[in-house]
Parts: C-alpha cells; structure tokens; sequence
C-alpha cells in the first residue's frame, strides 16, 4: 500500500497549492476487478484504484497521475501508475475535440527468471465528443517496450436515466504491429447508479479472443465477465 499513501501525499499537496485558475480533484474507486480493455490487470482480485488531476482553469488543459494495484504472473511489484496530460477544445455546446498523452509505468515489476520487466510506454490519443458520444484514436510506437507499435480505437455512448442512475456502452479495437494477425475486439456495458457522492456501478465486460488469444487463467483474463465497484470524487459537493 506504499503506492497509494504515496498517491495521498501527491493529492494532498495540489490540493493545498491549488492557484486561482486551477482546479484539482481526486477520485478514488474500489473494484473487483482491475478491467483495461478486456483484459484483467489484477488476476481478477479486486483493486484499489485512486487519480489526482489538476485543471488548468477554463483553458481545456489537465495533467493528472493515477494508480492501481495490479498482477502478472511471474513479475514483482503490484503497481501501476500512469502520469497523463489531456486538452479539451471546444467547438460548441454540443462537440468537442480531445487530444493527450498518456505514460503507463510499472514500478518494481521484476522477473527474476527472464531479468525483464513490464514495459514501460507512452500512449497518445485524439478523440472527438457528440452529446453523450465519444470517439479515440489512441497510438504508441513502443508497446510495452516490445519495438512494435500498436494501435486502439474506442467508441463509447452513454444514456443518463434520470439524475442518478445511466448505463454506458463501449467498443474497442485492439491493432497494429504489436497484435500482428491477433486483432481483438473488447466491449463493455455498465450500469451506474449516483447516490449522495458515491456512484456504484455494475459492469460486464470481454473480448472476442478465441484459440491461442483467449486467455482463461486468473492473470489477463480476457474472457466475458462481470465486476462491481464504488467510486467517489473529491472535494465532495454539496
């Protein structure tokens, strides 16, 4: 737990030297499973997941760390901490376009038996929002430090019922070099439901991995399933 009073720390500090035109909030998420594209980064155990962002004002820009406990098979280390950097550009009350970059780190994830580690990279991403639409081009050049670059693209759609509950849909495309002939696609459909400053929510998620690609041991699970997690925001409102 080290990482996340680290984590604390880090919220703690932008908090008190947040300045006139920024505004820092921190959300904090329990889980049962870590999901990230299908894919299970915590060999479905739940995880403890926690951000810090600061926004630049009204100018669309935000920087921003976040981190997660996380397991593989054969590697060291339980963390992952991921340091991003978002612009929002907005065309009118309706569209908006989005552009970041985002570095995924894995601290202390050793393999004695390979002298490796989890590769560290970068991910960039432009994106374009309609309403409750929204659409990214994510790319690295360098994914997981493997040499080959990789590519995702993302849709997801979200439908508010009332003023607390909404259920959000998502599709993914995993390709480029790095997936060669494995092409994935991943979904996932989650129900949320709002209740004072919490959301809980519901979610069902896979890939369509068949053969070799389908992974059905604990660590990268990428078959269908279903997790639950909570999750709240700082400063709370009102």
């Amino acid at each position: 737990m080290k990482s996340f009073r680290t984590l604390a720390l880090v919220t703690g500090l932008l908090a008190l030297s947040g300045v006139s035109q920024a505004q820092f909030s921190s959300t904090w998420t329990a889980v049962s499973d870590y999901d990230f594209r299908g894919f299970s980064q915590s060999a479905k155990d739940p995880a403890l997941q926690a951000s810090a962002d600061y926004a630049f004002g009204e100018s669309g820009f935000s920087i921003g760390a976040w981190a997660s406990n996380v397991e593989f098979d054969g590697y060291d280390g339980d963390l992952e901490l991921d340091l991003y950097a978002n612009y929002v550009g907005t065309i009118n009350d309706t569209f908006a376009w989005t552009a970041g970059v985002t570095y995924y780190a894995y601290p202390g994830s050793d393999n004695t038996a390979t002298e490796s580690a989890i590769g560290e990279y970068f991910e960039g991403y432009v994106g374009f929002n309609a309403g409750n639409f929204s659409a990214k081009q994510w790319y690295s050049n360098d994914f997981y430090e493997g040499g080959d670059s990789a590519q995702y693209t993302e849709v997801n759609y979200t439908q508010p019922f009332g003023d607390a509950f909404s259920l959000a849909f998502h599709a993914g495309y995993s390709w480029g070099d790095y997936w060669d002939n494995a092409e994935l696609v991943d979904y996932a459909v989650q129900a949320n439901y709002s209740f004072s400053n919490f959301t809980a929510f519901a979610k069902f998620t896979g890939t369509d991995a068949s053969g070799d690609e389908k992974i059905e041991d604990d660590s990268g699970n990428n078959e269908p399933r279903f997790l639950v997690g909570i999750m709240t925001t700082f400063p709370w409102g009102d």
